[in-house]
């Protein structure tokens, strides 16, 4: 089989990390494989002449050419001290080449919020997308033509693939060396570079504490009220007495202000609260159901895999840490 081209557009401000992670990966893989398997002719590409990284790190590159995949890293992103169109008004060049790239019929990935130039270029219109989850929501507002998905960790739509946050670019890879080179190969190369290849969501990484949170004030006492109360029954008539408003009332101003119900911002922080208790606790997943209102373990568990994509016990197993 021959070697798969794999290009890497580097570009002003991106993640250095992000540029090598993924033909280091296959640089590893091609050695697994040996002389007799499938092999990887991986390049570092810009439309200019020099390129610094994030943090001002020059990075080797070299002039755009043919390749079978092109790689889009990341850049760093901080909401309310980057001026997003500006960014990439500046990146002009790579949004081109990216358009060009696709427009030939060859695959496109996008690494955590490198999906933002994939939308600068038109490419995720009309597609499913992914990225980041602290940064989904703002790419659904950038391309509302977009079915973003920000439970994937990897997804690929008509040869345009979008990956979660930084550490997913070892997941994208691992699936490329799965298809180019064989299951064998990609598990051996994810036990050699301690790779996790059995992700499947994003979800479980999720911190809402660090997510814009909306509403106004009404929705804010609403919610704090819920907040304070996790291991009370959800009774909707006596929370719209609470706040001397009828039932309808409550929900369609809540709704307006933050896009949810009351319950479902209610199940949320339980959930939230549970996710805690599991990673810093000894307790029983029955007595985290108790505590966060749950009577019955099973209605919980439904409800917490159904929010972080993993059961309680599997949760607890793969994120336990010591209490404080």
């Amino acid at each position: 089989m021959s070697a798969l081209r794999v290009g890497v557009l580097a570009y002003p401000g991106c993640f250095a990390s992000e540029v090598f992670g993924v033909p280091d990966l296959l640089t590893m893989a091609t050695h697994v494989a040996g002389p007799d398997g499938a092999g990887y002719e991986v390049s570092v590409l810009s439309p200019r002449r020099r390129v610094a990284a994030s943090g001002g790190a020059a990075l080797p590159v070299s002039p755009l050419r043919e390749v079978d995949v092109l790689v889009v890293p990341g850049f760093e992103f901080v909401p309310g001290h980057l001026d997003l169109d500006t960014r990439l008004a500046v990146l002009a060049p790579e949004v081109a080449a990216i358009r060009a790239h696709a427009a030939e019929g060859r695959a496109v990935v996008s690494v955590c919020v490198g999906a933002f130039l994939l939308g600068q270029s038109g490419l995720l219109a009309g597609r499913r997308a992914t990225t980041a989850w602290l940064f989904a929501d703002e790419l659904a507002r950038r391309c509302p033509d977009t079915d973003v998905r920000p439970e994937h960790l990897v997804l690929t739509d008509r040869g345009v693939t979008t990956t979660a946050a930084f550490s997913a670019m070892y997941d994208f890879a691992l699936q490329l060396i799965r298809r180019h080179s064989g299951v064998r190969v990609a598990r051996t190369t994810a036990r050699v570079a301690l790779v996790d290849d059995a992700r499947s969501s994003q979800t479980p990484y999720v911190d809402a504490r660090l997510l814009p949170q909306p509403g106004h004030e009404f929705s804010r006492r609403v919610m704090r009220h819920l907040d304070q109360h996790l291991a009370a029954p959800y009774d909707l008539a006596a929370l719209s007495y609470a706040f001397d408003v009828s039932s309808r009332t409550l929900l369609r101003r809540f709704a307006a202000e933050t896009g949810l119900s009351p319950l479902g911002h209610l199940q949320s922080s339980r959930v939230r609260r549970a996710r805690h208790l599991l990673e810093t606790t000894d307790r029983t997943v029955a007595a985290i159901a108790a505590t966060v209102g749950y009577r019955d373990p099973g209605t919980f568990a439904a409800l917490f895999a159904r929010h972080t994509g993993q059961r309680p016990s599997a949760y607890r197993a793969a994120f336990r840490r010591d209490a404080p």
